[in-house]
C-alpha cells in the first residue's frame, strides 16, 4: 500500500484502481476507477459499495447519459430539419461519432461503457444509499470544446470526426487491455494535450475540476466515488485544492457558454465583407474582365469543392446540383452556410422512415450504416459539404487577391 500526505489530504493507493483519500475534516472519499469498458470494473464497483456501506455515492455521468441509460435514447423524437435549422448538426454528429465508438468496444467485450455506473446507481439503491450524477452535461461539454477552440483546432476536430465516420477499424483485444491501464490512459490524455490542447482542457481538466467540487461537496462523511481511471490524478490534485481552500466551489465559469472575442464574434461577417470587397475593387480597378474573372473563380472553386463534397456524401443528384449552385452565395452569408442547405434538401428528397430510427444504433456502427440510414446519411451531407465550402473558401481568397494584384 502507498501513502502520501499533501497539505492535510492523505492519498492512499488501495490498488491499481482504489484510492482512499482521508480530507483534514476527517471524512474520507474513496475514488474507485473504471476502464468503463471492463466487466472487472462492474463486478468491483458493485462489491465495493456492499462492502464499504458509504453514506453517499458519486457517479462520473450526467443526468442526460443517465436517462438514456435507464429509458433507452429516445431517437424516433429527433427531427434532422429541426436539428439543422438550429445549427446543431455538428453537435447531433459528435454524439453520434462517440457512441459509434462506445457502440463497437461494447460488442466487442459484451460491456455497454456506462455499464459500471448502471451497476452502481442500482446497488446504491438496493442498500439504502444516496447517490449523485457528478458529471458535466454532455452538450455543454461539446459546445465548450467547440466554441473554445480556434480555426485550426476546429479544423482538426472535424478531421477527428471525419476518420471515425470513415473508418472500419475494428478495437482489438489489445486495445481493450490499454484501456483498462491508467498509465495508458495517461498517456492517451497526453497525446490529446498536444494534439489538441484547447479540446483536452474541456473534456479532461474542467471535468477533472467539476468532479472533484461535486464530490467534495455531496453530503456525507463517508463516500465512494466511481470514475473514469484517467480523471483520478485530476480530481485527487483539485480534491487537494478545494480542502486546502485555495479552490473555490464556484463552477459559475465552467457552466457556461463563453461569450465569443469581439474579432471571433465579428470573423464571419469579416470574411465576406474581404471577398466582395476584393470583387467590387476588381471591378472598378480593373474593369469588367478582371471583375467577371474574379467572381466566375469564386462561384467555380466553391461550388466545384462543395459539389464533389455532395457527390462522396451520395447525395440525390438535386441536392448536389443545388450545393454546387448556392455554395459560392452561402459562403459569403454567416447567418446561413451550404451544408445546412444540403442538408436539409437531402433529408427533404429522402424523409427518413421509421426503419431508419429502428437501426440507428446498428448502423452508426459502420460507414455503410451511416450512408444508408437516412437519418445519419443527411447528417454526412451537411458535414462534407460543409468541409467543401470552407476549403473553397480557404483556396479562392488568396487567389482573388492575387488577381486584384494583377497577377494571372
Amino acid at each position: 500500500m502507498d501513502s502520501t500526505e499533501v497539505c492535510a489530504v492523505q492519498v492512499n493507493t488501495i490498488s491499481d484502481t482504489i484510492t482512499d483519500i482521508t480530507l483534514a475534516s476527517g471524512r474520507t472519499i474513496t475514488l474507485i476507477g473504471t476502464a468503463h469498458v471492463s466487466a472487472d470494473s462492474v463486478a468491483e464497483v458493485e462489491q465495493q459499495i456492499r462492502a464499504r456501506q458509504p453514506d453517499h455515492v458519486c457517479l462520473e455521468i450526467d443526468a442526460g447519459r443517465y436517462q438514456t441509460m435507464i429509458e433507452g435514447q429516445k431517437w424516433e423524437k429527433l427531427n434532422i430539419g429541426e436539428v439543422l435549422r438550429q445549427k446543431k448538426g455538428f453537435l447531433l454528429l459528435a454524439n453520434l461519432v462517440l457512441s459509434s465508438f462506445q457502440r463497437r468496444i461494447g460488442n466487442t467485450t459484451g460491456i455497454t461503457p456506462g455499464d459500471e455506473m448502471r451497476r452502481a446507481a442500482e446497488t446504491a439503491q438496493q442498500e439504502g444509499i444516496a447517490f449523485s450524477l457528478c458529471d458535466r452535461e454532455i452538450q455543454l461539454t461539446l459546445k465548450r470544446a467547440w466554441y473554445c477552440s480556434g480555426f485550426w483546432n476546429k479544423m482538426k476536430l472535424a478531421a477527428t470526426m471525419l476518420a471515425s465516420i470513415f473508418t472500419n477499424e475494428d478495437v482489438t483485444e489489445a486495445d481493450l487491455e490499454q484501456l483498462k491501464q491508467k498509465n495508458a490512459l495517461q498517456s492517451m490524455m497526453e497525446e490529446l494535450s498536444s494534439y489538441l490542447p484547447t479540446i483536452k482542457e474541456v473534456l479532461i481538466d474542467e471535468r477533472d475540476q467539476y468532479l472533484a467540487t461535486k464530490i467534495y461537496t455531496a453530503p456525507g462523511d463517508r463516500k465512494i466515488a466511481v470514475v473514469g481511471a484517467g480523471h483520478g490524478p485530476g480530481i485527487i490534485a483539485h480534491l487537494e485544492a478545494l480542502d486546502a481552500g485555495t479552490q473555490s466551489t464556484d463552477l459559475s465559469g465552467i457552466e457556461t457558454i463563453p461569450n465569443k472575442r469581439s474579432f471571433t464574434r465579428y470573423l464571419p461577417y469579416i470574411v465576406p465583407v474581404l471577398v466582395i470587397s476584393l470583387m467590387v475593387y476588381g471591378f472598378i480597378q480593373s474593369g469588367w474582365d478582371r471583375g467577371v474573372s474574379m467572381f466566375v473563380y469564386w462561384f467555380m472553386v466553391n461550388g466545384i469543392l462543395s459539389g464533389i463534397a455532395a457527390i462522396a456524401a451520395l447525395a440525390h443528384p438535386v441536392t448536389v446540383v443545388l450545393t454546387f449552385l448556392l455554395a459560392p452565395f452561402t459562403s459569403l452569408n454567416p447567418t446561413i452556410g451550404v451544408g445546412i442547405v444540403s442538408g436539409l434538401v437531402e433529408a427533404y428528397i429522402r424523409k427518413p422512415r421509421v426503419i431508419d430510427f429502428e437501426r440507428l444504433q446498428d448502423d452508426i456502427l459502420s460507414l455503410r450504416g451511416f450512408y444508408r440510414n437516412r437519418f445519419t446519411h443527411a447528417l454526412v451531407v451537411f458535414f462534407l459539404t460543409s468541409l467543401g465550402s470552407s476549403a473553397g473558401t480557404f483556396i479562392a481568397f488568396p487567389v482573388l487577391i492575387n488577381l486584384v494584384g494583377g497577377g494571372a
